[in-house]
């Protein structure tokens, strides 16, 4: 699907699938594109060298049609096409930001949606990747949280969330000069660490030199302080660590993030402390999300200094002013106390700077994701299903009185 920019969404209606049977190869890793290609007849001694070839275009080209493969061989082109096929979720709703953030609204194969964002910034383009339809963890601050855990997105749906972005971003003629997707963070709706696995797979994926060609210094992994899982991400990925902190004492964590009463302050940065890799070059970050007279005070910036220097941790605090959604129950702290926080934590000598707030005219910004269908008010799912009687007893009226 082209989406064309007009600051509006941007609808799609289902189509019926007409691919049959065929495998979808996006989101196969070197292994399984490789037992994928073997499987169809390519000659054994071709293997190696086609499955080569199809990763370049598919990952490196951005290719979805196999004629467009021009260094493979037509008969082997035709064998790939009558297996397989190179697909792109379902692109539901786009919406572009007076900032120029993006937001995609994209459908998988089962009917479930996740959305994805992209934040253009002057020395860099960042794109926000869901690993998870919904959310476990409920923080009480996140409308992502407000949704039930559906399921763990697949390595190939966490992977085709890159892919889409720079296909609308018109990346792919010029896959390694003039990037806009520059940055990546496993920041959108869901816990990545709940879905180690897939995760995993997809980033290398992107990291692979012969393809997107991400470096792991590009790539954020965002937690809510899954401890068991942290150091495992460090060791086995190896990209930068993003700690949601929001909280400096263990009741008030608790109370606004649930998560806190399983792994508490001293056990998350005991965890930050070990993180493989941090380091002053590559410093963790923490998120702190600005909740009015929650956790905002001077004596929180303060002991937030106390907490960093006590666990020696190489680290910056990001501070998020609260993005406002429907129904919440917290206010954005004022704009004077989230500076004066910042300076405080900055005389404490750690980075503290405020996020500037992007895409809140379209609910793009932290905290607001949350698929289309999960957002729509009950007075607004009364009014359809009215309208939906509406029209049931009128083809009824229709049909008894002959009309057509």
């Amino acid at each position: 699907m082209q989406i064309t920019p007009s600051g509006n969404p941007v609808v799609v209606s289902p189509r019926a699938n007409p691919d049959g049977d065929k495998q979808n190869i996006l989101g196969l890793d070197r292994a399984e594109l490789k037992e994928a290609i073997a499987g169809i007849g390519v000659p054994e001694k071709q293997v190696k060298m086609r499955t080569s070839q199809v990763w370049h275009w598919v990952y490196h080209r951005g290719v979805s049609s196999f004629d467009d493969m021009l260094n493979v061989s037509k008969d082997v082109r035709a064998k790939l096409a009558d297996h397989f096929i190179i697909k792109r979720p379902e692109i539901v709703e786009a919406q572009y930001s007076n900032d120029g953030t993006r937001k995609y609204l994209i459908r998988f194969a089962d009917g479930n949606e996740a959305e994805t964002v992209y934040i253009p910034e002057e020395d860099r383009g960042t794109l926000c990747i869901s690993s998870q339809v919904g959310c476990t963890l409920n923080c009480k601050f996140c409308h992502t949280g407000t949704m039930k855990l559906v399921r763990n997105l697949t390595a190939a749906e966490i992977v085709a969330q890159m892919m889409i972005a720079r296909d609308d971003l018109g990346e792919w003629e010029n896959p390694t000069e003039g990037r806009r997707v520059t940055n990546i963070v496993m920041m959108g709706m869901g816990e990545p660490l709940y879905n180690f696995d897939n995760v995993k797979k997809a980033l290398e994926i992107v990291m692979d030199e012969e393809g997107i060609q991400l470096s792991k210094r590009r790539i954020t992994l965002s937690t809510s302080g899954v401890v068991p899982h942290m150091e495992r991400c460090g060791k086995e990925i190896g990209v930068n660590l993003a700690v949601s902190l929001h909280a400096v004492r263990d009741d008030v964590r608790t109370d606004i993030m649930p998560i806190n009463k399983k792994y508490g302050l001293e056990e998350v940065l005991t965890a930050c402390a070990n993180y493989p890799g941090a380091h002053n070059a590559r410093r963790i970050t923490f998120e702190y999300a600005m909740l009015k007279g929650v956790n905002d005070s001077d004596a929180d910036a303060r002991e937030l200094v106390r907490l960093i220097r006590k666990y020696k941790l190489p680290a910056k605090v990001n501070l998020i002013p609260f993005n406002p959604w429907p129904g919440t129950e917290y206010e954005c702290s004022d704009w004077d106390q989230i500076q004066r926080f910042s300076d405080i934590v900055y005389e404490g000598g750690i980075s503290a700077p405020i996020r500037t707030p992007r895409g809140r005219d379209i609910m793009a910004a932290c905290g607001q994701l949350k698929s289309a269908s999960e957002k729509k008010s009950k007075a607004e799912l009364a009014r359809e299903a009215a309208a939906a009687a509406a029209a049931s007893s009128d083809a009824v009226h229709h049909t008894s009185t002959g009309l057509t």
